[in-house]
């Protein structure tokens, strides 16, 4: 009965060097059915994926669902507001990386071992720009953030978590993926509302119909509306409690194990 396949990238689909494993790769290709990639990172840290994978054709999911593409093209987007941007930056006391994105810019302020371990881990790299001066440029765009990604030391960070989580939560979602980064996204979106959104609007199919794999916070919705959600192994312990089924870790192939015995390949 499933009709389309959802999943998470990092910490999910990924092994150990973060990269699809041959397994991965091969079980995928299998499948006569759509699979979509969903994901906090950008459009242009998915694509390649999606190219290894060979499902071009298919719509990828950005930024936790505050940007879904199809073919390229934008079928829905969501930013924090510029007036909120700033007043993140502002409440920056401690100076911690704030890496700025929307659509497919990357806004890093500094060349620190921040933005290296970004552009390792995502195959991208970006503009290198202050804050200020990125807060300058979309003022006069009239543009806002699909994503702002705080990294830095865990304390600072949780400190800054912690002010955010006070006085600006009603607004924005909050993840906690490491102790050292904060995700911070749009409060009206989610990776559900993204894959409600694309399977009234793409597919034609209902929740129920679908099959999704995850890990972390940003995932639970997700696993906890689709019809078969499942966690890895390696997933938060939250994110299991919501699971319909815990399979194998990421680094073990755990995704490919699965869809292989499923679907029986």
């Amino acid at each position: 009965m499933i009709k389309l396949i959802c999943s998470d990238i990092d910490g999910t689909l990924l092994n150990a060097e973060r990269e699809l494993s041959a397994l991965t790769v091969s079980e995928i290709n299998k499948l006569d059915l759509p699979v979509v990639l969903i994901s906090s990172r950008m459009p242009s840290a998915m694509r390649h994926l999606q190219n290894q994978l060979s499902i071009e054709d298919q719509p990828i999911v950005a930024y936790n669902g505050g940007l879904i593409l199809a073919q390229d093209k934008i079928k829905q987007s969501t930013t924090i507001p510029f007036e909120l941007v700033s007043e993140i930056c502002r409440l920056n006391a401690n100076n911690l990386h704030l890496s700025l994105y929307n659509n497919d810019d990357w806004f890093a302020p500094e060349d620190d071992r921040w933005t290296h371990r970004e552009m390792h881990n995502t195959k991208v790299s970006p503009v290198l720009k202050s804050n200020i001066e990125v807060l300058n440029l979309w003022r006069e765009q009239g543009v806002g953030a699909h994503k702002i990604m705080c990294m830095g030391d865990s304390n600072l960070v949780k400190s800054f978590y912690n002010l955010l989580n006070e006085q600006l939560s009603s607004e924005l979602h909050l993840y906690r993926s490491k102790d050292t980064y904060i995700e911070i996204a749009p409060k009206k979106i989610s990776k559900r509302s993204a894959i409600e959104f694309l399977a009234e609007q793409e597919f034609d199919t209902k929740l129920p119909k679908i099959m999704s794999f995850g890990d972390n916070y940003n995932d639970i919705e997700m696993l906890r509306s689709c019809g078969l959600g499942l966690a890895v192994g390696n997933a938060k312990p939250e994110v299991k409690q919501v699971a319909n089924q815990i399979i194998g870790n990421a680094k073990e192939d755990g995704v490919a194990k699965f869809l292989s015995h499923y679907f029986k390949h």
